[in-house]
């Protein structure tokens, strides 16, 4: 990195988390606090929802995802914008209307308070993991790439986090993401034009688009009804809706952004401002993961994008075996060159048959690219087991770093923690209100002073920032990062958000019954994902529905056996 990207990167960080402290001091009420003076205008709670899930993890994990699998992912998302719809007609006006300050305070009203606290801990558990990951994630990819050392980051990046959040409550979070969106999508967008900038001169977007979907890059869509298959549009119409409607309509970190609008209608066009946006958002970081596949087309790659694994093998005994897979990768990478060269010209010929022939030995020639960064993968776990050889997390970062100008890179790095800022300011201003509110106030401590709550949701909030970079400190890769924090969800959303369906829709359900059906729901579902009964996807939808089965059932026991003793 050059002095002109070190300038533009912590100009930047610093500027976002000063503004950030400045703008939102002095907050005295609970209401300030917690839901920013219920003030916020619909773009802003747009803008801090998109914000709020997009984290360094997308940036960082969605175009090697792209990379390696192509455009499939997007149908994760298919099923938000549906959810967006039932979360403003449902969701919104029963949250506004009742005045909740937390999501889990309406399950005290329609329940009782053992249910409430319950549902805490649940949200308490899977987004104080996901928020020491979205530390995490950024933290270990930049230690491994530019050599800074893992904890200082972890800590650095907490760090900033914490002071502007637990200084300003929601709304330093809400103001300070208007900033970081802003950022993050500069960024990208000169990553796109950049790239295109960078193919042969004879290579058009057009062009490079029929090239990746010659090696199979451009999939969207998969209507396999298989249930282990992790993407189709179905696991995206059905679990991904179940969980983009347990995400934003249950979770706090969520629900927190748009309860500080202005009015119903203002929340209301907030989240269908991010339905309308998200997909296309996904689609267009997903495109430059697969403009990054087609750059490497015409340039050289690393067999493993991980320096790491790299650094591993060269003071391994695998060394040089290593080394001939490598020849081998480069032998590839230069009959791949060839073959573009001969598909784009049938392409400017119009020869079908000679488009059909050169498509199959791209295919062809890929699997075999495969194939030989699978067998460095086994050498690189022989030589240093610890070692993460999953290098999807790695192929944007390194892009970044080998190929982008002076600026640009420091603008990137600026994006990458900015948006690690960003989801991770949301978590821990979630946790800290949770905390404070259904658990300290409710459990502990009632009807004390309003400084008193704004006070503990400070501490608290520092509480969690600490503990998330703790767990930052301590996690390791797993696969894929953006596909790690979405199984988290996954395994606890289903859950939760059938406790609020049951809340809203199925009257004669009481606490007792919810509260035992819950418990039961969550060991069920961690078995199932344990033993792998089904993609992650899916246990949303599953875990949902065994809920409210469980709790009509107990229910109707309850009353069937109260019937009994009456007669």
């Amino acid at each position: 990195m050059e002095t002109l990207d070190w300038i533009i990167l912590q100009v930047t960080l610093v500027s976002i988390v000063v503004y950030g402290v400045w703008k939102t001091r002095g907050s005295k009420s609970v209401d300030d606090y917690v839901l920013g003076g219920n003030d916020a205008k619909w773009w802003t709670i747009g803008l801090s929802v998109m914000a709020t899930q997009a984290s360094a993890i997308t940036f960082l994990s969605t175009p090697g995802q792209a990379f390696h699998d192509g455009m499939g992912f997007v149908q994760f998302y298919f099923g938000l914008p549906l959810a967006m719809i039932v979360i403003c007609m449902v969701f919104i006006p029963i949250y506004k209307n009742l005045k909740v300050f937390t999501a889990y305070e309406l399950l005290e009203k329609r329940f009782d308070l053992k249910t409430r606290t319950l549902t805490a801990i649940l949200f308490l558990i899977q987004r104080g993991l996901a928020a020491g990951i979205t530390i995490f994630a950024p933290s270990i990819i930049l230690s491994a790439v530019l050599g800074w050392d893992l904890r200082t980051l972890n800590i650095i990046i907490g760090v900033l986090v914490i002071i502007y959040t637990v200084s300003g409550g929601t709304k330093a979070v809400s103001v300070t993401q208007k900033q970081q969106m802003f950022v993050i999508l500069l960024g990208m967008f000169f990553t796109f034009f950049f790239i295109l900038g960078s193919l042969p001169s004879d290579i058009s977007f057009s062009e490079a688009l029929k090239i990746a979907g010659a090696n199979e890059k451009l999939n969207i869509l998969n209507f396999d009804f298989d249930t282990k298959n992790r993407y189709t549009f179905w696991s995206g119409i059905t679990g991904g809706f179940f969980l983009a409607l347990s995400y934003f309509g249950t979770d706090q970190s969520q629900v927190q952004r748009y309860l500080s609008g202005k009015s119903i209608r203002e929340s209301q066009l907030g989240l269908i401002f991010n339905g309308l946006l998200k997909i296309p958002l996904q689609f267009f970081i997903l495109l430059v993961g697969v403009m990054v596949f087609v750059f490497y087309q015409y340039n050289s790659s690393p067999i493993n994008f991980n320096p790491a694994a790299t650094e591993a093998i060269e003071n391994s005994e695998f060394k040089e075996d290593f080394v001939i897979l490598e020849n081998e990768h480069n032998a590839i990478l230069r009959e791949k060159r060839m073959v573009k060269n001969d598909f784009s010209t049938a392409l400017n010929l119009k020869d079908y048959d000679a488009i059909e022939q050169a498509r199959l030995e791209m295919v062809s020639l890929n699997e075999k690219e495969e194939q030989n960064r699978q067998a460095a993968r086994v050498l690189i776990e022989k030589a240093d087991p610890v070692i993460e050889t999953n290098d999807k997390d790695y192929v944007f970062i390194h892009f970044i770093l080998n190929n982008l100008p002076k600026g640009l890179i420091g603008l990137l790095l600026a994006v990458i923690l900015s948006a690690a800022m960003s989801s991770t300011a949301s978590e821990l201003n979630a946790l800290g209100t949770i905390t404070a509110l259904d658990l300290y106030k409710r459990n502990v401590k009632k009807d004390l002073t309003q400084k008193h709550y704004v006070n503990a949701s400070k501490a608290f909030t520092l509480l969690w920032g600490i503990i998330a970079i703790l767990i930052a400190c301590v996690a390791n890769l797993f696969d894929n990062l953006i596909q790690l924090v979405n199984i988290i969800g996954s395994i606890f959303y289903g859950n939760v958000l059938g406790i609020f369906l049951l809340a809203f829709f199925i009257k004669f359900v009481k606490g007792n019954a919810v509260f035992i059906a819950a418990i039961f729901t969550q060991v069920i579902v961690i078995i199932g994902w344990y033993q792998d009964w089904m993609s992650y996807l899916w246990l949303n939808a599953f875990g949902c529905s065994l809920v409210i089965l469980i709790a009509i059932l107990i229910e109707g026991f309850d009353r069937m056996m109260k019937g009994v003793q009456e007669n």
